[in-house]
């Protein structure tokens, strides 16, 4: 367990532990980038298991565990006990709702973090950040993250911690996903990430980075029967996660992790942009690839599958539905928790795959920027709608970070829960 940077609400017994969570606070609020690399441990430190479940609690923690007293005694100190609740549970809202937590996603291709209190039953951003880095540029070619890409990647990164020194946040958990996954010279990039911003990058598994993003979107799944599923179409990789929606939180009943993101899929097939036919070809031959790699998951899929749920996040399905909307800005508060006929997806992906990079790139809400990776996302999008052909495809913009965020909540509560009643 990381020791936490933040003071807990009450006084401690331990002089020394005090110190040292006082100095490591204020180097940390001085932007000191060691400091920075010790806060985001204590998070990696408390999150990153994959086994854990969507709510971890502190290994080994014990609120019960009290002295062996006499009855009276014991019943004095429940007295007291109850006394002292209200007023600890005053200071445990109050300490959490002043603290500011951090998410960092350092995908194949985007960079994004957000920053937030807690509000409510949930969180309130107060800080976010995004920009396409291109991390995986060229890896399925050489295996290696090129120097040109890790500089953008890096520079973003800086941005992160600048935001991060600023907002004084407390506790963070920065994660890369399958680029540092597969490069050979990924271990090296995360040290000089550190070396450079002082941000300690976790390479977390396809299986940990799936269990974030059914905890971070699962919300906006419609109401129904039967199984639902949830996919992440990446930069580097495609995860698809079979949930049950019995209980209060999703049950994940089956998952697969797949090398085809945008990014990949796009540098794997020769699309010829200037020619129609040419175009048609390679785009079919895109949704083969794919398809082909989803094949044993899609043999395990149940064959009474209720009302075929069907929720996506990630950049592909919030641009394919800004285009949807006709948004001539993207509107995350139009876009996040929207559900779109199936079929209208279907449509829209086979008219972008149908245009030249300049005819894509004419829609405002994709640009230049996603105009030449855009056609990969939407063959992986209609290879999942062939495996489970839902009558409509919820969106969200929300994912791996506001999983981080509500796990990096979850256990900081019951931490101060602990503190204050043990």
């Amino acid at each position: 367990m990381g020791e936490p940077v933040a003071p807990s609400p009450q006084k401690s017994r331990g002089g020394k532990k005090r110190k040292r969570a006082r100095r490591a606070k204020a180097a940390y609020t001085r932007g000191d980038g060691q400091a920075v690399a010790a806060v985001q441990a204590a998070g990696m430190a408390e999150n990153s298991d994959p086994s854990r479940n969507v709510a971890p609690s502190d290994a080994g923690a014990k609120i019960t565990d009290l002295p062996r007293n006499s009855s009276n005694q014991r019943a004095n100190n429940q007295q007291a006990d109850v006394k002292r609740r209200p007023s600890a549970d005053k200071k445990q809202a109050n300490w959490i709702g002043r603290t500011a937590y951090a998410a960092l996603d350092l995908g194949t291709n985007n960079c994004r973090l957000l920053i937030a209190r807690a509000g409510g039953e949930g969180f309130t951003v107060v800080d976010a950040f995004s920009r396409v880095v291109r991390l995986g540029e060229g890896l399925a070619s050489t295996g290696k993250m090129s120097e040109a890409a890790m500089d953008r990647a890096v520079e973003a990164l800086s941005v992160c911690a600048d935001k991060l020194k600023r907002r004084n946040v407390t506790l963070a958990r920065s994660v890369a996903t399958e680029a540092c996954r597969q490069a050979v010279n990924g271990t090296q990039f995360v040290e000089r990430v550190r070396r450079e911003t002082g941000i300690m990058l976790d390479i977390i598994s396809p299986a940990e980075e799936a269990r974030l993003a059914v905890m971070g979107c699962h919300a906006l799944l419609e109401p129904g029967e039967g199984p639902a599923l949830i996919f992440d179409i990446g930069g580097g990789s495609t995860e698809l996660v079979l949930v049950s929606t019995d209980g209060v939180l999703p049950d994940i009943l089956d998952w697969v992790s797949v090398p085809w993101g945008v990014v990949s899929l796009t540098e794997s097939e020769d699309f010829d942009q200037n020619d129609a036919a040419a175009r048609d070809a390679g785009y079919a031959a895109m949704r083969g690839k794919v398809s082909a790699s989803f094949a044993a998951f899609a043999a395990r899929l149940p064959a009474d599958c209720g009302d075929m749920r069907l929720l996506g996040t990630s950049g592909t399905v919030t641009t394919l539905a800004s285009v949807y909307l006709g948004l001539t800005s993207y509107d995350r508060r139009k876009v996040d928790g929207l559900h779109v006929p199936s079929q209208a997806m279907r449509d829209i992906s086979r008219d972008l795959a149908s245009r030249s990079v300049a005819g894509r790139a004419a829609f405002p809400t994709i640009g230049r920027d996603r105009a030449d990776m855009v056609v990969a996302g939407c063959a992986i999008l209609e290879a999942i709608l062939d495996i489970w052909p839902g009558e409509r495809l919820g969106i969200a913009d929300r994912g791996i970070r506001e999983g981080i965020l509500r796990a990096l909540l979850a256990n900081e509560s019951k931490r101060h829960s602990a503190a204050s009643y043990g």
